[in-house]
């Protein structure tokens, strides 16, 4: 039985992998956007490889912290 502190930390981990797929959507859109004009591939250009980077860490973190519960 997961005792409370594994409750949570689980808890945290899934909030944490529902951002990152927020992120993923939100990257595929801001895409999809700037297939549509060109102004917008400017104007998104830095959000998207921000929010890659972003991508990154997250998975970064969700891998060191699943590697670390087994």
């Amino acid at each position: 039985m997961a005792t409370s502190t594994e409750k949570n930390h689980n808890k945290h981990l899934d909030l944490l992998h529902d951002y990152k797929i927020h992120l993923i959507r939100y990257v595929e859109e801001l895409q999809k956007m700037d297939r549509e004009s060109e102004f917008l591939k400017k104007w998104n250009e830095e959000i998207i490889v921000e929010r890659k980077k972003e991508i990154q860490v997250i998975d970064k973190i969700l891998k060191n912290m699943i590697t670390q519960k087994i």
